[in-house]
């Protein structure tokens, strides 16, 4: 990376940065209507937000917009590839093939022949969202792409994912290939479940290793991290069809929540809109709750 890139990238950290810790500051105005104890199912407090939405709350739906709809999901496709990967139990290292390492997109720069471990394959994938990484890594656990977005589908499948469906391993744009808010909820519960992934979703920044030494570094595109408390993944997105999208998570004092972003102009202002909204709320319901009875 030239001077000049590394100076316009930290220009662009220090704006996200301060945008989000303004968005924090100023969250209670935006937020108090949503923050409201209500025993009604899911209702859309943030109209115009998105595409779609989805808001958990401790594994159940808050808020929400076209929740079931199917959407062109971008890379949080890559939730389901690391998923794969991981269940799969691959191991040993991964040499990058020509198709791999001439990947569209985002990239870490991966050359054909170089080898490296699943590891640090995921870590460029989750975290840079790495096309290269993605496509080496299912070549390597499946002997091909193709091979691999069947196991991707046959797992959706088994999660209950109605609403979901794959034709590649990244999130490229193509007819066919959707997901729902709802869905990307909860494959984003399950993928949190495995230490692995969430180790990974919850870096700042990682790097990616050649046998050769050769060293890739790159920073987590989830600008959440690191800025917003408890943040702790777990994929962003973006294709010029899908728009921009996010799966976050955080917790806080015990309480999980959930955020999905599909075609969100403003997906980090939202999402942490969102995330304050939703701890607000689950604070407001704990403090309505009646006193649990004095044992006698």
């Amino acid at each position: 990376m030239t001077r000049a890139a590394r100076g316009a990238s930290a220009l662009r950290a220090c704006a996200v940065a301060a945008g989000l810790a303004l968005v924090a500051s100023s969250a209670p105005l935006a937020r108090a209507a949503a923050a409201e104890p209500s025993s009604a199912g899911p209702a859309d407090a943030f109209p115009g937000t998105a595409a779609a939405y989805l808001v958990r709350i401790d594994g159940d739906d808050r808020w929400s917009a076209n929740a079931s709809s199917r959407q062109r999901p971008a890379s949080l496709t890559k939730i389901l590839t690391a998923l794969v990967v991981v269940e799969s139990r691959a191991s040993g290292e991964v040499v990058v093939s020509r198709r791999a390492a001439s990947a569209d997109g985002a990239r870490v720069g991966l050359k054909p022949g170089m080898r490296l471990t699943v590891g640090d394959l995921l870590a460029a994938m989750l975290l840079r969202s790495a096309n290269d990484a993605c496509v080496a890594l299912a070549e390597h656990v499946a002997g091909g792409e193709a091979a691999f977005v069947a196991r991707m589908n046959a797992r959706a499948a088994e999660l209950g994912l109605a609403d979901t469906r794959l034709v590649n391993a990244c999130g490229f744009d193509a007819d066919g290939h959707y997901a729902s808010a709802r869905d990307l909820a909860r494959l984003a519960e399950v993928a949190l479940a495995q230490p692995a992934i969430a180790a990974i979703a919850a870096r700042e920044k990682g790097e990616a290793r050649t046998r050769d030494g050769r060293i890739f570094r790159f920073d987590n595109t989830n600008a959440l991290i690191g800025r917003v408390d408890g943040a702790r993944g777990l994929k962003t997105g973006w294709t010029r069809l899908a728009g921009r999208c996010l799966v976050a998570a955080a917790e806080r004092d015990g309480v999980r929540v959930l955020v999905v972003l599909l075609g969100a102009p403003d997906r980090w202002w939202d999402a942490v809109a969102m995330i304050e909204s939703a701890f607000d709320d689950a604070k407001a319901r704990r403090a309505a709750r009646p006193p649990s009875p004095r044992p006698s």
